[in-house]
């Protein structure tokens, strides 16, 4: 059973079995996907977003692809991450597990193939005791 993949702007097609019908999977979900298994990461505190993030979280609105970027292209997925992580936690040992983390969810959820997840550490988060 081969899959072919097309791209429909921000989405992408999986063409598996035909007589069963077209599965279509939003960027957005990919992004969703990857952001999760970050933010499930130990010494992440969570997404970096933008100014229009910020707000929105602020206002009770749950952007649940806040901090990701992902670039879908012929079954292959390219994912870009703004972290913020927990004060005392080592930044490269807590990038590399994220990188596995979400090569892993994303490939086995949807099927892709990642080739690359870029981490950005955008902040370090000290919480008061």
């Amino acid at each position: 059973m081969t899959k072919e993949f097309e791209n429909r702007g921000a989405n992408y097609s999986i063409h598996e079995n035909v007589d069963l019908g077209e599965v279509i999977i939003s960027d957005e979900v990919v992004a969703i996907v990857a952001g999760l298994a970050a933010t499930e990461t130990d010494g992440v505190k969570s997404m970096a977003g933008n100014i229009t993030n910020e707000v929105v979280s602020r206002l009770g609105m749950k952007n649940l692809s806040k901090g990701v970027k992902v670039d879908v292209n012929d079954g292959e997925v390219a994912v870009d991450l703004a972290l913020n992580i927990k004060y005392g936690y080592q930044i490269p040992a807590v990038s590399e597990k994220v990188q596995e983390r979400v090569k892993t969810s994303v490939e086995t959820m949807t099927g892709l193939k990642v080739t690359s997840v870029n981490v950005r550490i955008a902040g370090v988060d000290a919480e008061e005791k």
